[in-house]
């Protein structure tokens, strides 16, 4: 294990959950920019679990939970909701970041 990266991915989810509480007026991409933008994110965070010395299916479902997790939380922020879209572009990046990983060893 590496704790580094470990540290970086706890890190890089108290980011996410920082900028997921933040009211909807405050944060608001325009589509398809939102999903990039979440792709993006959850490919960094399956990048660090991976790196952090996570098997491949163990960043997946740890990714996917927290972005699952994410989403139910951003159903109590005033002017956020859940979105299975939004999911999905979770699932979508951490599963781009552990192609990748894979396909660059």
């Amino acid at each position: 294990m590496n704790r580094v990266f470990l540290l970086l991915a706890l890190a890089w989810a108290a980011l996410i959950f920082a900028a997921s509480s933040q009211p909807g007026s405050s944060v608001g991409l325009p589509p398809p920019w939102d999903k990039l933008a979440h792709l993006v994110t959850y490919a960094v965070l399956a990048g660090l679990l991976r790196a952090g010395g996570l098997a491949p299916a163990a960043a997946l479902a740890a990714a996917a939970l927290y972005g699952l997790s994410d989403e139910w939380h951003q159903s109590f922020v005033p002017g956020r909701d859940a979105s299975l879209g939004d999911w999905t572009a979770d699932v979508a990046g951490a599963v781009l970041a552990l192609w990748l990983f894979h396909r660059k060893k």
